[in-house]
């Protein structure tokens, strides 16, 4: 079918043949679920005329002598005669309603009534299954089956996929979408001049192996679970949370099964003899907002953090909205309120109100339970200096009663070991974790007040649309509904991996194939590949639940490796590029700007894990934060030179540089950030302390590395900043800014110094500093360019 585009999305147009099959999932469904659904939906308590028109039974059901859908007798139907009523007092949908029938509607419900109004669910909550690979025309080239659906949607649009990306470009489009980080000149070079069948799944295997590869997809789940540093409300103090964080990046980089990530975050404290780590990734459910202000009503605010985690599991995991369900039953999706509280039970056994009588405001606050834990890296020399200091105490005792002449390890050799233990011991940092107490009990609240104990007591249950939980009799646990999620026999572990699938594909173009990456309900776009999106969805789950496998075979296939240049036709057609006929163009996330530049400069320091780092931020940003009164105080040391993912994230007052390039506060789960233009933005990466220590930075790498010439220094900046070589234009138009800067520093040194500053990165020795200025200036602008800081 042709297609038109309205305000961004795709749209199935009416078919040009009457006699064409209407498609309910694609033409009829979101027909209803927009104009009806309100007043004939899912909601019980808000069903106009006793008709209910989401599920097959209520729409062909008796009324009394007539239905509202008689297949193939659209005079017979109820709902024809209504919406086709000329009488605006008996029309439907109701004037007041404000959701008019357009007459192209109209026509594809009556016609699809004729054709005897078949009847399928939800695309959503139908299992995957695996699709025949489209055949193609010839002529048509393709790496892997991703390409032949494409291809094939393509040829029924009759347009062409773009010519493939350069090289240049397929490798700093990979080395961001993989790590988050530039590829090096040097990288560049290789890649471009290997020319054997195998160098870009090289490329590809050695990124995916990179410790740079679990920091890049850590910072997309940190969003999905509102990750930060401190507690949100109230004083918005920081709380103890950071080794979650490197327990997310480490379970990227092992490449851990999806299936046993979920489960060790929901209820690792649950699995038997829970490790270490399992407690440690059971802090996801301690990740929401919390507080311990004195007027806090423990009631009222246990009510809030449940509804909280209640949104958060149903957007990250099940892809859709139940936050309405707190108060209603869901207006156009098949849940129900008491799915809801049912759903929350599963957490009625967490010890989280502790922090009532407990919390503090001091930094960190207590939000017990904590435990206290080292590293790996640390529990292994734990474990090594444990053993030594066994080994020697043997040997010890054995020489000691065997041949006292012989030499024995001295008391200061054990005292050594032992204060090397202590000091490993002492690093150990606190963080939150999950404790199972005695579930507490849990109702319904009428309309979501915490005040109102008249509603029913439920026990925990998935949403009745999905059946029951195989337990018996024991009383079902986190660890049942995390098994639940990604069962791919009894449980919805299907669903979840056309969720997760669906978000694999945004990350790598930019826009998912179904474009609403929280909500996959009645009211969302349908996916524009659905055929595609399930079979990704299959191969998930197929292939042991592995995300590197999935990123690999994406950014394997031909359709990843296109060009972002569009032409006009396709930018008419298709310009949020749902079609996926071009690579998608769009400036990089908050983070790795900051990362973009100081790798440029040389001044980015790849230390893993640890506490959170605090960078440069304005001096008195936090004045207005109380409970305590604080002031911001930067590191002063290289951690201030970490990677984006390791910075403070404080939820009431984000940095402003994170904040200029659309970060969230992470006070809810973010699916998908903004990306916005602004003037402030652009101000940001040209004035924040840490963009001119880096432009400064590399301003000295210019001069001492660049060559001695102005066109041989700016070759080099251009290729260590976007990997190519400066054009004729841009090297007029940067020259005649060093030299106006010239002119101006030598005129007025002082300036020089001032934008040199005192700062931490220490300056090279022998720098003349009007030069040294004047190549900050052009490095500034190099770096603040649009290329520079775009993903193409």
């Amino acid at each position: 079918m042709p297609l038109l585009v309205e305000t961004g999305r795709l749209h199935a147009a009416s078919p040009p043949n009457s006699k064409e099959e209407i498609d309910f999932r694609n033409q009829i469904r979101p027909i209803l679920s927009a104009k009806c659904f309100a007043c004939h939906g899912p909601d019980a308590n808000h069903r106009e005329g006793d008709l209910r028109l989401d599920t097959q039974e209520g729409a062909l059901g008796d009324l009394g002598g007539y239905s509202a859908i008689a297949p193939g007798k659209p005079d017979k139907s109820e709902l024809i005669v209504r919406i086709s009523d000329e009488d605006p007092e008996t029309r439907m949908p109701p004037a007041a309603a404000k959701k008019q029938l357009t007459a192209n509607e109209i026509e594809l419900l009556t016609r699809w009534v004729e054709q005897g109004a078949s009847w399928s669910d939800h695309w959503a909550y139908d299992p995957p299954t695996r699709h025949p690979v489209p055949d193609l025309q010839t002529g048509d080239s393709a790496s892997n089956w991703i390409d032949h659906f494409i291809l094939h949607r393509l040829q029924g649009e009759r347009l062409r996929p773009s010519p493939k990306a350069d090289r240049v470009t397929l490798i700093r489009r990979l080395s961001f979408d993989l790590t988050g980080l530039p590829p090096t000149p040097d990288e560049v070079d290789k890649f471009v001049h290997d020319r054997t069948p195998g160098a870009y799944e090289a490329l590809v295997d050695r990124l995916l192996a990179s410790t740079h590869y679990g920091e890049r997809m850590a910072m997309y789940w940190l969003d999905l679970v509102r990750y930060a540093d401190t507690v949100g409300y109230h004083g918005d103090q920081d709380h103890h949370i950071s080794p979650y964080r490197d327990y997310v990046i480490d379970a990227f980089n092992s490449d851990m099964p999806f299936d046993q990530f979920s489960r060790e975050q929901l209820a690792g404290d649950l699995l038997p003899e829970s490790t270490v780590d399992q407690k440690i990734a059971s802090g996801y459910n301690r990740l929401l907002q919390t507080s311990h202000e004195g007027g806090v009503q423990p009631k009222e605010y246990l009510a809030i953090y449940a509804a909280d985690r209640m949104r958060n599991l149903s957007n990250v995991w099940m892809g859709v909205t139940l936050g309405c369900c707190q108060c209603h039953d869901h207006k156009y999706d098949p849940f129900t309120m008491k799915d809801f509280y049912s759903l929350i039970a599963f957490f009625a056994d967490l010890d989280e109100a502790q922090h009532f009588d407990k919390g503090a405001d001091k930094l960190p606050t207590p939000r017990p339970p904590e435990l206290p834990v080292l590293t790996k890296q640390q529990r292994h020399q734990v474990l090594e200096l444990e053993k030594l200091l066994a080994n020697l105490t043997v040997q010890r005792e054995q020489t000691a009663t065997s041949d006292p002449s012989t030499t024995s390890p001295s008391n200061e050799q054990l005292a050594a070991i032992k204060e090397q233990l202590t000091a490993i011991r002492a690093q150990a940092r606190k963080t939150m974790v999950s404790v199972a107490i005695e579930p507490r009990p849990i109702r319904i609240l009428p309309r979501g007040n915490w005040l109102d104990d008249s509603g029913p007591l439920v026990e925990p249950a998935i949403p009745e649309k999905f059946g029951k939980l195989n337990v018996g009799d024991s009383r079902p646990t986190r660890l049942d509904l995390a098994k639940w999620l990604t069962d791919s026999q009894m449980g919805v572990g299907p669903l979840t991996a056309r969720v997760f699938a669906n978000r694999f594909w945004y990350l790598l173009f930019g826009v998912g194939i179904a474009r609403a990456q929280d909500d996959f309900g009645t009211q969302a776009e349908p996916p524009v590949h659905p055929e595609l999106l399930d079979n990704l969805a299959v191969e998930f789950v197929e292939n042991g639940w592995s995300v590197k496998h999935m990123m690999k075979l994406i950014v394997m296939s031909r359709t990843y490796r296109q060009s972002s240049q569009a032409s006009e036709r396709l930018l008419q057609l298709d310009p949020y590029n749902r079609l996926a006929a071009r690579q998608s163009r769009y400036r990089l996330p908050a983070e790795f700007v900051r990362d973009n530049a100081l790798a440029i400069s040389g001044l980015l320091v790849l230390d893993s894990g640890g506490e959170s780092v605090k960078p440069y931020q304005p001096v008195g940003y936090y004045r207005h934060l109380n409970f305590p009164t604080r002031k911001y105080e930067h590191h002063a040391d290289q951690r201030q030179w970490r990677r984006g993912v390791y910075c403070h994230w404080q939820r009431q007052f984000l940095h402003p540089m994170l904040k200029a390039f659309d970060a969230p506060s992470r006070e809810e789960c973010t699916v998908e950030r903004p990306i916005s233009n602004t003037p402030l933005a652009a101000l940001t990466a040209l004035n924040d302390p840490t963009f001119i220590e880096a432009a400064r930075k590399f301003a000295e790498r210019i001069l001492h590395e660049g060559g001695e010439t102005t066109a041989a220094r700016l070759e080099f900046a251009f290729r260590q900043a976007v990997s190519r070589k400066p054009d004729q234009f841009e090297i007029d138009t940067v020259t005649q800014l060093l030299n106006a800067s010239r002119q101006q520093y030598q005129q007025n040194p002082a300036a020089a110094r001032d934008l040199l500053g005192t700062g931490l990165a220490p300056l090279a020795n022998e720098v003349n500093p009007v030069e040294l200025a004047s190549w900050t200036t052009v490095a500034r602008a190099i770096l603040n360019m649009h290329e520079t800081i775009t993903r193409s």
